[in-house]
């Protein structure tokens, strides 16, 4: 395995990665590996929501009945904006 160095990190940036590394629980070397692997996407451990399997499986009728039950959250209370 090779070992790189990285310079001139950002202050922001380092306190993002060791905020990170604390929520982790993880190395600050193991969580930025981690990350670096995530957002190129390489290694077996790809992030997967679950979401792509909804996807286009709704009929018409589904959005229909989503819409009239959600059409409440359209609805500006005018007494709670004066």
């Amino acid at each position: 395995m090779k070992q790189i160095t990285i310079r001139n990190v950002p202050d922001e940036l380092a306190s993002a990665l060791q905020k990170e590394k604390v929520r982790r629980g993880r190395s600050l070397n193991q969580t930025a590996l981690d990350l670096l692997k995530q957002s190129l996407g390489v290694g077996s451990r790809r992030y997967n929501n679950e979401l792509g399997r909804l996807a286009g499986t709704w009929t018409n009728k589904d959005l229909e009945k989503f819409e009239k039950d959600t059409e409440i959250f359209e609805r500006v209370d005018a007494e709670l904006w004066k």
